[in-house]
Protein backbone atom coordinates (compact mmCIF):
# COMPACT_ATOMS: atom_id res chain seq x y z
CA UNK A 1 0.00 0.00 0.00
CA UNK A 2 1.48 3.15 -1.17
CA UNK A 3 2.61 5.56 1.67
CA UNK A 4 0.25 8.92 2.15
CA UNK A 5 2.14 11.68 1.14
CA UNK A 6 3.08 14.20 3.62
CA UNK A 7 0.78 16.71 4.12
CA UNK A 8 1.71 19.98 2.56
CA UNK A 9 3.12 23.07 4.88
CA UNK A 10 0.67 25.71 5.01
CA UNK A 11 0.20 28.19 7.79
CA UNK A 12 -3.17 28.89 6.70
CA UNK A 13 -5.54 30.10 9.51
CA UNK A 14 -2.63 31.16 11.68
CA UNK A 15 -2.19 34.53 12.80
CA UNK A 16 1.43 35.59 14.10
CA UNK A 17 2.45 38.84 15.66
CA UNK A 18 5.66 39.67 14.06
CA UNK A 19 7.66 42.26 16.41
CA UNK A 20 10.89 42.80 14.28
CA UNK A 21 11.61 46.50 13.70
CA UNK A 22 9.81 48.14 10.74
CA UNK A 23 12.44 48.01 8.50
CA UNK A 24 13.24 44.39 9.54
CA UNK A 25 9.76 42.69 9.58
CA UNK A 26 8.84 42.63 6.30
CA UNK A 27 10.77 39.63 5.01
CA UNK A 28 9.09 37.28 7.51
CA UNK A 29 5.64 38.48 7.28
CA UNK A 30 5.81 38.06 3.27
CA UNK A 31 6.75 34.47 4.45
CA UNK A 32 4.00 33.89 6.64
CA UNK A 33 1.65 34.96 4.23
CA UNK A 34 3.01 33.31 1.26
CA UNK A 35 2.52 29.66 3.27
CA UNK A 36 -1.09 31.38 3.66
CA UNK A 37 -0.58 32.94 7.45
CA UNK A 38 -1.59 36.62 8.87
CA UNK A 39 1.40 38.42 9.55
CA UNK A 40 0.12 40.86 12.73
CA UNK A 41 2.93 43.86 12.28
CA UNK A 42 3.65 44.69 15.84
CA UNK A 43 7.45 46.25 16.25
CA UNK A 44 8.41 46.57 19.45
CA UNK A 45 11.91 47.82 19.00
CA UNK A 46 12.80 51.14 17.14
CA UNK A 47 15.81 51.73 15.26
CA UNK A 48 17.12 55.26 15.96
CA UNK A 49 20.26 56.55 15.30
CA UNK A 50 22.86 57.82 18.08
CA UNK A 51 22.15 60.47 19.81
CA UNK A 52 25.80 62.02 19.80
CA UNK A 53 27.69 60.51 16.75
CA UNK A 54 31.24 62.07 17.38
CA UNK A 55 32.50 59.30 19.16
CA UNK A 56 31.11 56.63 17.00
CA UNK A 57 33.42 58.96 13.65
CA UNK A 58 36.39 59.11 15.99
CA UNK A 59 36.54 55.23 16.27
CA UNK A 60 35.95 54.55 12.35
CA UNK A 61 38.74 57.44 11.84
CA UNK A 62 41.51 54.93 14.23
CA UNK A 63 39.80 51.82 12.11
CA UNK A 64 43.84 51.13 11.05
CA UNK A 65 44.32 50.79 14.82
CA UNK A 66 42.50 47.18 15.29
CA UNK A 67 43.13 44.14 14.69
CA UNK A 68 39.53 43.07 14.57
CA UNK A 69 36.11 44.73 14.34
CA UNK A 70 33.28 42.52 15.26
CA UNK A 71 29.68 43.38 14.42
CA UNK A 72 26.94 42.33 16.87
CA UNK A 73 23.95 42.56 14.75
CA UNK A 74 22.91 43.49 11.04
CA UNK A 75 21.54 46.56 12.16
CA UNK A 76 25.50 47.15 13.50
CA UNK A 77 26.69 46.50 9.83
CA UNK A 78 24.12 48.69 8.00
CA UNK A 79 24.80 51.32 10.38
CA UNK A 80 28.21 51.14 10.93
CA UNK A 81 29.75 50.21 7.13
CA UNK A 82 27.95 53.38 5.27
CA UNK A 83 30.17 55.64 7.68
CA UNK A 84 32.90 53.27 7.21
CA UNK A 85 32.85 53.72 3.30
CA UNK A 86 31.88 57.03 3.75
CA UNK A 87 35.11 57.32 5.59
CA UNK A 88 37.52 55.80 3.18
CA UNK A 89 36.12 51.82 3.87
CA UNK A 90 37.72 49.12 6.00
CA UNK A 91 41.39 49.19 6.15
CA UNK A 92 43.78 46.73 4.70
CA UNK A 93 44.16 44.05 7.29
CA UNK A 94 41.35 44.29 9.59
CA UNK A 95 39.49 41.04 10.10
CA UNK A 96 36.01 41.58 10.10
CA UNK A 97 33.72 39.15 12.32
CA UNK A 98 30.16 38.76 13.40
CA UNK A 99 27.55 36.74 15.35
CA UNK A 100 24.91 35.55 12.83
CA UNK A 101 24.40 34.68 8.99
CA UNK A 102 22.17 37.70 8.81
CA UNK A 103 25.19 40.21 9.74
CA UNK A 104 27.42 37.83 7.38
CA UNK A 105 25.06 38.19 4.46
CA UNK A 106 24.79 42.02 5.18
CA UNK A 107 29.00 42.44 5.31
CA UNK A 108 28.88 40.84 1.67
CA UNK A 109 26.27 43.28 0.01
CA UNK A 110 29.08 45.83 1.73
CA UNK A 111 31.71 43.64 -0.46
CA UNK A 112 33.03 41.89 2.70
CA UNK A 113 33.60 38.18 1.93
CA UNK A 114 35.93 36.71 4.73
CA UNK A 115 34.28 37.25 7.98
CA UNK A 116 34.73 34.89 10.96
CA UNK A 117 31.35 33.81 11.80
CA UNK A 118 29.86 30.85 13.72
CA UNK A 119 29.16 27.51 11.57
CA UNK A 120 25.86 26.29 13.28
CA UNK A 121 24.57 28.52 16.78
CA UNK A 122 24.42 32.33 16.52
CA UNK A 123 25.57 34.21 19.75
CA UNK A 124 28.13 35.39 21.60
CA UNK A 125 29.54 32.43 22.94
CA UNK A 126 29.51 30.64 19.99
CA UNK A 127 31.70 33.65 18.23
CA UNK A 128 33.80 33.13 21.57
CA UNK A 129 34.85 29.56 21.26
CA UNK A 130 35.83 30.12 17.43
CA UNK A 131 39.42 29.42 17.32
CA UNK A 132 40.55 32.72 15.76
CA UNK A 133 39.26 34.55 19.03
CA UNK A 134 41.27 32.37 21.07
CA UNK A 135 44.89 33.93 21.06
CA UNK A 136 43.84 37.57 20.74
CA UNK A 137 46.04 39.02 23.87
CA UNK A 138 47.34 42.40 23.31
CA UNK A 139 44.79 42.82 20.33
CA UNK A 140 42.86 45.76 19.45
CA UNK A 141 39.22 44.97 19.46
CA UNK A 142 36.64 47.07 18.15
CA UNK A 143 32.55 46.08 19.08
CA UNK A 144 30.38 47.60 16.44
CA UNK A 145 26.66 47.30 18.75
CA UNK A 146 23.74 49.33 19.27
CA UNK A 147 23.39 51.33 23.07
CA UNK A 148 23.71 48.87 26.02
CA UNK A 149 23.78 44.95 24.93
CA UNK A 150 25.05 42.08 26.62
CA UNK A 151 29.21 42.62 28.07
CA UNK A 152 30.10 39.29 27.95
CA UNK A 153 32.03 39.46 24.46
CA UNK A 154 34.22 42.35 25.47
CA UNK A 155 34.43 40.67 28.95
CA UNK A 156 35.78 37.83 27.74
CA UNK A 157 37.78 38.91 25.00
CA UNK A 158 39.01 41.19 27.43
CA UNK A 159 39.90 38.20 29.93
CA UNK A 160 41.82 36.86 27.24
CA UNK A 161 44.09 39.97 27.38
CA UNK A 162 42.93 42.58 24.21
CA UNK A 163 42.21 45.80 24.70
CA UNK A 164 37.97 46.50 23.80
CA UNK A 165 36.12 49.85 22.88
CA UNK A 166 32.76 49.56 21.67
CA UNK A 167 31.23 51.61 19.02
CA UNK A 168 27.54 52.44 19.42
CA UNK A 169 26.25 52.66 16.10
CA UNK A 170 22.11 52.88 16.75
CA UNK A 171 19.94 53.04 19.39
CA UNK A 172 17.15 50.57 20.40
CA UNK A 173 14.28 52.31 22.21
CA UNK A 174 11.06 51.45 22.92
CA UNK A 175 8.23 52.74 20.49
CA UNK A 176 5.85 54.79 21.59
CA UNK A 177 2.81 52.67 20.01
CA UNK A 178 -0.89 52.48 20.45
CA UNK A 179 -1.77 48.84 21.75
CA UNK A 180 -5.65 49.77 21.24
CA UNK A 181 -5.86 47.65 18.01
CA UNK A 182 -3.56 44.90 19.69
CA UNK A 183 -5.46 44.41 22.70
CA UNK A 184 -8.69 44.23 21.00
CA UNK A 185 -7.30 41.28 18.43
CA UNK A 186 -5.89 39.32 21.77
CA UNK A 187 -9.23 40.15 23.44
CA UNK A 188 -10.92 38.35 20.13
CA UNK A 189 -9.00 35.70 20.31
CA UNK A 190 -7.20 36.54 16.58
CA UNK A 191 -3.78 35.93 17.87
CA UNK A 192 -2.37 32.32 17.74
CA UNK A 193 1.85 32.73 18.11
CA UNK A 194 4.24 35.39 18.80
CA UNK A 195 7.58 35.73 17.17
CA UNK A 196 10.21 37.86 19.16
CA UNK A 197 13.89 37.77 18.08
CA UNK A 198 15.77 39.95 21.07
CA UNK A 199 15.35 39.91 25.48
CA UNK A 200 14.84 43.58 24.44
CA UNK A 201 12.00 43.34 22.35
CA UNK A 202 10.61 40.67 24.41
CA UNK A 203 10.67 42.83 27.88
CA UNK A 204 9.48 45.94 25.63
CA UNK A 205 6.64 43.62 24.36
CA UNK A 206 5.51 42.26 28.20
CA UNK A 207 5.72 46.24 29.14
CA UNK A 208 3.81 47.50 25.84
CA UNK A 209 0.76 45.74 26.23
CA UNK A 210 0.74 46.47 30.44
CA UNK A 211 -1.47 44.75 32.65
CA UNK A 212 -4.33 44.09 30.57
CA UNK A 213 -2.94 42.26 27.74
CA UNK A 214 -0.11 40.40 29.91
CA UNK A 215 -2.45 37.32 30.65
CA UNK A 216 -3.03 37.36 26.95
CA UNK A 217 0.65 37.37 26.04
CA UNK A 218 1.99 34.81 28.61
CA UNK A 219 -0.70 32.56 27.42
CA UNK A 220 -0.23 32.54 23.78
CA UNK A 221 2.45 30.26 22.59
CA UNK A 222 5.56 32.22 21.15
CA UNK A 223 9.13 31.58 19.01
CA UNK A 224 12.06 32.90 19.97
CA UNK A 225 15.58 33.06 18.65
CA UNK A 226 17.69 32.10 21.58
CA UNK A 227 17.83 29.54 24.45
CA UNK A 228 18.20 32.95 26.68
CA UNK A 229 15.14 33.92 25.21
CA UNK A 230 13.64 31.33 26.36
CA UNK A 231 14.52 31.57 30.04
CA UNK A 232 13.41 35.33 29.66
CA UNK A 233 9.82 33.69 28.67
CA UNK A 234 9.82 31.19 31.96
CA UNK A 235 11.01 34.19 34.05
CA UNK A 236 8.10 36.25 32.73
CA UNK A 237 5.50 33.27 33.33
CA UNK A 238 4.43 31.97 29.96
CA UNK A 239 2.22 28.92 30.24
CA UNK A 240 3.54 27.12 26.94
CA UNK A 241 7.53 26.38 26.93
CA UNK A 242 8.95 28.65 24.11
CA UNK A 243 9.85 27.06 20.63
CA UNK A 244 13.50 28.26 19.77
CA UNK A 245 14.08 28.78 16.41
CA UNK A 246 17.11 27.09 14.76
CA UNK A 247 18.87 30.44 14.33
CA UNK A 248 17.64 33.99 14.42
CA UNK A 249 16.89 34.22 9.99
CA UNK A 250 13.39 34.50 9.12
CA UNK A 251 13.31 31.11 7.40
CA UNK A 252 14.26 29.58 10.55
CA UNK A 253 11.53 31.50 12.63
CA UNK A 254 9.41 30.41 10.02
CA UNK A 255 9.94 26.54 9.86
CA UNK A 256 9.34 27.09 14.09
CA UNK A 257 6.50 28.50 13.30
CA UNK A 258 5.35 25.73 11.08
CA UNK A 259 6.66 23.04 13.22
CA UNK A 260 4.45 24.61 16.22
CA UNK A 261 1.29 24.66 13.25
CA UNK A 262 1.74 21.09 12.15
CA UNK A 263 1.87 19.99 16.45
CA UNK A 264 -1.77 21.41 16.46
CA UNK A 265 -4.84 19.08 15.77
CA UNK A 266 -7.29 22.31 15.32
CA UNK A 267 -6.80 26.15 15.42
Amino acid sequence: MPESPAPPHTLAGVRVLVTRPREQAENLARLIEARGGEAIRFPVIEIAEPQDPRALFAVIDRLKDFALAIFISPNAVNRAMNLILARGGLPLGLRVACVGRGSARELKRFGVDKVIVPPDRFDSEALLALPELQQVAGKRIVIFRGNGGRELLGDTLRARGAEIEYAECYRRLRPDTDTTSLLRCWARGEIDIVSVTSVDGLRNLFDMVGKTGQPWLVRTPVVVVSERMAQVCRELGFATEPRVSATAGDEAILEAIQAWRDGQNTL
